[in-house]
């Protein structure tokens, strides 16, 4: 079967999104989506820039909360709407994101790295002075540094998110060259019960796969994970369910039967 939940999806609630929940949702609908994840952006102490002012990923919980629920009791009948939001996690902030996850009642918690160490791997000065395979292995081990420290979440969101920002991209990137720290990611993740995100943003990106790639998703296989969302990233509604299909071919390939949704925090499996 196709996959018609799309988990990771912005609108004009995030910072970097223009997109109104309504022109999403009516996207969803006209693509045949069964479900919907809304998963605003909320990053606290994200560090200012002329592009991107202090608060600029700060979600307005309570007014996303209310557009909402307003979406959800207009389309019912149509599609299944859940809420959801994408935290932006860091060790120092572990109390304050477990707190706000605990003050609402969100369907889905995605925990992602958009900083790493305090640095933004979307501007060129993440990578100066450096190799890409030193500023790459900083990420990944900050990675497993937030999963140590906080587990408020469901699933990893986009494990190789940096390797879009590199100076090579994915073009000398493998899970081979990092194997120990993703295995190590990968284990944390398993014994806890967590999930990762398959975010096709990626190939949408221009990579060659998804966020994270291939081996990474059958290295997390072996090791016994089974809780894969599927996401699009969509920040306008043009990129909603993008390149789902072919995310769908890579998950059979790597040898999963089954993609996952959540509500209340409660995963179900769904068959691809």
């Amino acid at each position: 079967m196709p996959i018609t939940a799309d988990f990771h999806l912005h609108s004009s609630f995030s910072g970097d999104s223009d997109a109104p929940m309504e022109r999403q949702i009516q996207r969803g609908i006209d693509l045949g989506l069964s479900q919907m994840c809304f998963t605003e952006h909320n990053d606290f102490d994200f560090p200012p820039t002329p592009q991107e002012p202090e608060g600029f990923f700060l979600t307005d919980t309570e007014g996303y909360r209310r557009e909402f629920l307003r979406c959800r009791a207009k389309y019912e009948g149509k599609i299944k709407l859940l809420w959801g939001i994408e935290l932006g996690l860091q060790p120092q902030l572990a109390e304050k994101n477990r707190e706000y996850v605990r003050k609402y009642g969100f369907d889905f918690v995605i925990g992602s790295s958009h900083l790493c160490h305090g640095r933004d791997p979307y501007y060129p000065d993440f990578f100066q002075d450096r190799s890409e395979e030193e500023a790459y292995g900083e990420y990944f081990l900050s990675i497993l540094e937030n999963i140590r420290c906080f587990s408020e979440f469901d699933v990893y969101g986009h494990l190789d998110y940096v390797v879009r920002y590199g100076p090579g991209r994915d073009g000398n990137y493998s899970y081979e060259k990092y194997g120990d720290i993703f295995d190590q990611i990968l284990t944390c993740l398993v014994d806890a019960g967590k999930g990762i995100e398959v975010n096709t943003g990626g190939l949408a990106a221009g990579l060659k796969e998804p966020h994270p790639c291939s081996a990474v998703l059958r290295r997390y296989r072996e090791l016994g994970g089974e809780i894969l969302t599927v996401g699009s990233d969509a920040h306008e509604p043009g990129q909603v369910a993008r390149e789902f299909q072919r995310a769908e071919q890579i998950l059979q390939d790597c040898g999963f039967r089954y993609y996952t949704v959540f509500e209340q925090r409660k995963p179900k499996f769904l068959k691809l």
